[in-house]
C-alpha cells in the first residue's frame, strides 16, 4: 500500500483527504502541521506529499523546499494546494511537483496523486 502525507491546517480537508485518498487504496497520514517537515517524512515514509501551502505559522512552499533540498527527501514527489493561486503564481513553485487550486475536484486530486506515485519518480512535472 503506498503512503501518502497530507499537511493542511483545516481538519476538514484533512478529513476529507484522508477518506477520498483511502477509499482510492491509500494509506493516508494527516496532520495539521510541522515543526520539523524531513523528521515526519522519515517517520511516515511516505510516497508523495501533499501540502496547504497557507498553514499556520509556515508557508507550505518552504516545507517543500526543506523537502527538495534534502538528498534523501529530494526525489519525493509533493503537491501543494492553495485557495490562493495568485499567491503561489507570484512566490514560485518551490520545486512541487503539481500545484492543485482549492477547492478542487477530488478525481482531479486522486488522479495527480496516482500519476505521481505510479511513475518513475522525478519524471512528472507540470
Amino acid at each position: 500500500m503506498k503512503k501518502i502525507l497530507v499537511i493542511d491546517n483545516d481538519p476538514a480537508v484533512l478529513d476529507i483527504m484522508q477518506e477520498a485518498l483511502g477509499y482510492e487504496g491509500f494509506e493516508v497520514t494527516a496532520v495539521e502541521g510541522t515543526q520539523d517537515i524531513c523528521k515526519l517524512v522519515k517517520a511516515t515514509e511516505p510516497q508523495l506529499v501533499v501540502i496547504d501551502y497557507m498553514l499556520n505559522g509556515i508557508n507550505g512552499g518552504e516545507l517543500c523546499h526543506q523537502i527538495k533540498s534534502v538528498p534523501e527527501t529530494g526525489n519525493l514527489p509533493v503537491i501543494l494546494f492553495s485557495a490562493y493561486p495568485r499567491v503561489f503564481n507570484s512566490l514560485g513553485t518551490y520545486g512541487c511537483d503539481a500545484f492543485i487550486a482549492k477547492p478542487f475536484d477530488l478525481s482531479f486530486l486522486i488522479d495527480q496523486v496516482q500519476a505521481l506515485t505510479q511513475s518513475p519518480i522525478g519524471v512528472v512535472h507540470e
